[in-house]
């Protein structure tokens, strides 16, 4: 039987219980079996073959590794329920029945002016280093946080969104732009040189002023 991979978030992974690792192998197709419709094996088989990116998915959403993982067991559970579904959907609809859980367990609002809550700063500093997108993506305000996984990194439409979130298209935008905006602030920080004192200035401009006619200085032709 294939193991399932632990999936790597900082120091902590994702662990499946054999109770949810046997949800996901159990189901076989059924031999001769034609239909255009996925089945409850399809959606094992994408959870499984996609348990990196759903779970990651699920972890930017709620922000919260405990909340990340009921998300995933919950999106699992929902979609090998689904019912008429084109196989060739199947995929999207997983990642749909994740977004809907995600919004259901951190029930995201707007709240103007951005007062919505944030991702832990706790959280966000157990992220492994060299994460820094996702770090900054986790600290945004939840509303915020969904609306641009959703619109920008699922490409959802800003209708979806607020039918999704139940919030209106104008909220929906205006947070977008404010987790842009936050999010390329973070950006600068990460490479914004450390500032230094006056004194230390005052050194680095005296030896900068005495290297200089060195540097530059040729022989005479």
């Amino acid at each position: 039987m294939k193991m399932l991979s632990a999936i790597p978030i900082g120091k902590q992974s994702l662990r499946i219980s054999p109770i949810e690792s046997q949800t996901i192998l159990r189901h076989t197709p059924m031999g001769g079996e034609s239909t255009p419709y996925a089945v409850s094996a399809d959606f094992c088989r994408i959870f499984e073959n996609d348990m990196d990116g759903l779970y990651l998915l699920s972890f930017l959403l709620t922000a919260e590794r405990a909340l990340a993982e009921e998300c995933f067991v919950r999106g699992l559970d929902d979609s090998t329920k689904s019912n008429r579904v084109f196989r060739e959907w199947a995929r999207s609809w997983a990642r749909r029945k994740v977004i809907q859980n995600a919004i259901q367990l951190s029930r995201p609002r707007s709240m103007n002016n951005s007062t919505s809550s944030a991702g832990s700063d706790r959280t966000a500093s157990q992220i492994a280093p060299g994460r820094a997108a996702i770090a900054a993506i986790v600290d945004l305000p939840a509303f915020e946080r969904f609306v641009l996984v959703m619109s920008v990194l699922e490409s959802y439409s800003d209708q979806e969104c607020a039918l999704l979130l139940g919030s209106t298209r104008r909220d929906v935008m205006a947070a977008r732009t404010r987790a842009l905006q936050q999010i390329a602030w973070s950006a600068e920080l990460q490479h914004k040189p450390a500032s230094i004192g006056p004194d230390e200035q005052e050194r680095q401009d005296e030896a900068g002023s005495t290297s200089q006619p060195q540097a530059f200085s040729h022989p005479a032709a």
